[in-house]
Parts: structure tokens; sequence; C-alpha cells
């Protein structure tokens, strides 16, 4: 179609353009017309610059496998398609949303080419403050986000190293104990070995301690009043049959599941001349056997949250393979532990039946940190109120459903739609970045093709992850070693 250049010249955008400029948009630019449908698609190669001259145009972003409606104008010179085209090779040129028309319309179109040229031969000074805007704000997402996942790791590590000081302390104790006991139990066996013990008694003796190390791995856990009772009883079972201390022995005894009817064995089985020494000898074994337990216990939280670091950092793993989500929440909730303090009760509602997903699983660990960390500090009031944190997992038709529920005050309405904008935080200063929910977004919607919704009602905060059950890209998820 015609070129005007009195029609080109009446938009706000080249309204200030001298003749020969206009000139040159309508010698190198065109007019075309577009019945109702799409004009480009994103992610297409961006090839021009289109301005509204009459009609409707809708822009479209992709979410979630679907078509989200972003913008609708009818105003003339609205702009849309090739307008980093000035970047040059500096960045991907691909349309960054679809375009299409409701009715029939008119474009004025620009190669992306002349595009490029115009703005760095009319307006270089203007193209420069352009390009420093664009790249400083990306780097300075890109720093920010960079500072946020230090903080993260740094909390992270914090916590991380809490857990493991406790359990690796007490495997110290422990240890450092059985030694001792150890050493004991050499010199009871020596006294044992010279006293006059006949050989059957020392048979009987081993007997009975082979029972009781199996008595003690099966002791169960009694109520402090119980085990008070207990201890009294066996107390005085000591003092009754001359065994001096009792007190001293009663409560090793009582945590390894040993009560009167045990001594009556005991006694019954060795005799009363060699009860006493037989006695003694039992009890360096039962503290060996806790003591062991103990070690054993504490070795294997260490060794549960090295796994749980492990999973949770993905370094031996595929960047993309199919993964376990709810091995994913175990691992995150696992080192966040010290973060979320004993006064919020952490609630799993996992379906178990769901299958394995393809995903990135480092990155929907991010995902998950994000999202358990703002609904921690939403129900952190400063004076240690109780709250809940609950996290669900669902199928939500060819989608996996991932829920993160807190007991906060909630997000006023006003700002409801505005938490997923990049650097708006409702966090003290100093405090957040307000990249957290931004980079969530993005890694959930952008990498994953999947959807991230927020709900809220005071003492009722939901995020919501959706996640594909199918791979929806080119790429291939590596199986997990």
């Amino acid at each position: 179609m015609q070129c005007s250049e009195a029609e080109i010249g009446s938009l706000f955008l080249f309204e200030k353009l001298a003749p020969d400029q206009l000139a040159r948009l309508c010698r190198e630019g065109r007019v075309e017309r577009f019945e109702p449908g799409p004009v480009y698609a994103e992610g297409e190669p961006a090839t021009c610059f289109y301005v509204l001259l009459e009609g409707t145009l809708v822009l479209s972003s992709r979410i979630g496998g679907q078509d989200v409606e972003v913008n609708r104008s009818s105003s003339r010179g609205v702009y849309a398609g090739a307008f980093h085209a000035y970047l040059g090779d500096r960045v991907r040129q691909v349309y960054v949303s679809s375009l299409r028309v409701i009715e029939p319309s008119r474009f004025f179109v620009l190669p992306a080419e002349t595009f490029a040229r115009v703005m760095h031969e009319w307006f270089p000074m203007g193209v420069h403050l352009l390009e420093g805007l664009f790249f400083g704000t990306k780097n300075t997402q890109q720093a920010i986000g960079q500072r946020e996942r230090l903080q993260a790791l740094g909390s992270l590590s914090a916590g991380l190293t809490h857990e493991l000081n406790n359990p690796a302390a007490a495997a110290v104790r422990a240890t450092s104990a059985l030694r001792e006991r150890v050493a004991g139990m050499r010199h009871k066996l020596g006294a044992i070995a010279a006293g006059p013990y006949r050989r059957d008694s020392l048979q009987i003796l081993v007997e009975v301690q082979e029972r009781t190390a199996e008595r003690v791995a099966k002791a169960t856990t009694l109520s402090p009043l119980e085990a008070s009772d207990l201890e009294d009883a066996i107390s005085d079972w000591l003092d009754d049959h001359g065994i001096e201390g009792g007190w001293q022995l009663a409560p090793t005894f009582v945590q390894a599941g040993l009560d009167t009817d045990w001594l009556d064995q005991v006694a019954l089985a060795v005799g009363e001349d060699i009860l006493e020494g037989a006695v003694r000898w039992l009890n360096y074994t039962v503290e060996t056997e806790l003591l062991m337990n103990e070690i054993e216990d504490s070795t294997t939280r260490v060794s549960t949250l090295v796994n749980a670091a492990r999973q949770y950092s993905q370094l031996d793993r595929a960047p993309y393979q199919v993964a376990d989500v709810h091995e994913l929440l175990d691992s995150t909730l696992l080192m966040l532990a010290a973060k979320i303090g004993p006064h919020i009760t952490v609630v799993k509602d996992y379906d178990r039946t769901l299958p394995k997903i393809p995903a990135y699983p480092g990155e929907l660990n991010q995902v998950w940190t994000n999202l358990i960390d703002n609904a921690v500090s939403a129900m952190n009031t400063g004076d240690d109120a109780p709250g809940t944190l609950t996290v669900r997992t669902a199928r939500d038709e060819d989608h996996l459903l991932v829920e993160f529920g807190d007991t906060g005050p909630g997000i006023p309405e006003d700002i409801r739609d505005r938490v997923f904008d990049p650097f708006f935080t409702t966090k003290p200063v100093g405090q957040g970045t307000g990249l957290g929910l931004d980079i969530s977004w993005r890694i959930v919607v952008n990498k994953h093709h999947g959807d991230l919704r927020v709900q809220s009602i005071p003492g009722d905060t939901r995020f919501q992850v959706r996640l594909p059950l199918t791979a929806t890209g080119p790429d291939t998820p590596q199986e997990p070693s």
C-alpha cells in the first residue's frame, strides 16, 4: 500500500522528524494491511519494526504452554517487533512476543536493518543512552541475582554447618566416652579372669551379655515419670542384693530398656556369688552399646545431611533430567531447617503416586528456596509466634502442582499483582533484593514452560507452581544415575 508522509508524520513516534527523514522512512519502509490473524510469532527472527496506523493489535507471551495476552491496543502509533534492532548482534534478535490483529489493520513496516541505521544516524546520543540503559539494567539484574544466590548459599551454609555440628560433636563426645568404657571393660575383664570364676559361670556370663546387647537394641522410649519409677525400682533391687551405688547404675539400665525382671534372670543365671561382678560387667556392656548407638545415630545424621546437600546442589547430576519432585522438596526443607526454626510447623501433604518429571532440579531447588524463605519471613513476626508451612503436591490435569502455604498476614490485594516484578519487595531495606520471585518466575515459566501463581488472604497465602508432566522442549532429559 502507498506510504503517506503526512500520515506517518502525524504519529507521536515520528511527529518531530524533518520532511526529508519522513521521506526516507516512506522510501525504505512500507504500509501493509493485515486481515484478522497472526502477524508474527514469539521466538521467530525479528526482521521488522511495526507501527499501528489503523485497527487493533494484541500482543501475547507464551506462558506455561499457553499464549497469555499482555497488551491490546487500538491507539495509532503503538509499536512492536524489532525495537531492539539498534543493539545489533550483541543480543539475539528475535520477537519477544507474538503479534496478531483482531480486525483488518494497517501497519507502517520498517525493516529491522533500516530501523537500526536510522536510529544510529539520527539519534546517536539516544542510542548510546538506550544501550547503556539496556545493558546496565541487564548487568544490574544479573549482579543482584548473583548476590541473592550467594546470600541464599551463605544462609544455607550457615544452617548446614549448624546442623552438622550437633551430630558431629555428639559423635566426638560419644567416642571419647566409649574409649573410657572400653578401658573399664578391659580392667573388669582382667578382674574376672583373675577371680574365682568357674568356666561354666564365665560362659553363662557371656551368654547373658549377648542377650543384654539384644535388649539394648530393642529398647523403647519411656515417659519421664515411667523412667523415674523404673530407676527407683532398679536402685532398690540393687541395694537389696548388696550392690553398692545402685542409684548410679539404674539410669543406664533404664535407658537400655532393662528392668527388675531382667535382673532376676541375671541373678538366677550367674548366682549370688558373682552377681555384683556380673552386674557391673553388664553395666559396661550396656554403656558401650548405648554409646555405639549414639555414634551410629550421629554419623547417620551427618550422612543424611551430606546427601541432602548433594541432592540440593545437584553438583553430580545432569542439568536436565527426570527428577522426583519430592526428593527435591525434602532436600530443600532439610537444608532450610535451621532457618525455618522450631516455632514453625512443617506439614508435608505429598501425593506419592505422582510420576517423576523432566526438569532442571538445581534450578527448581532455587525456586523452592525462594518460596519457602518468603513464607518463613512472612510468619516471622518477631515474637516467635507459631506458624504452619504446608508443602503440598498434586496432579493438575497434565501438570504437577507444588503448593507452598503459610499462615502469615497475607499479601495486600493492591500489591498482589506486583510481587513477581523485578526489584519489588515488601521486606525491610537490606533484607530483600526484590528478585527472588522474579527469578523463580523465570525458572518456572521460561525454563520449564510451567506456571507460577499466588492466592492470598490473611492467614492463608499460597504460591502454586505448575510443572508439565512431559518434556515440552527439544532437549531430552537424562535418567538419574
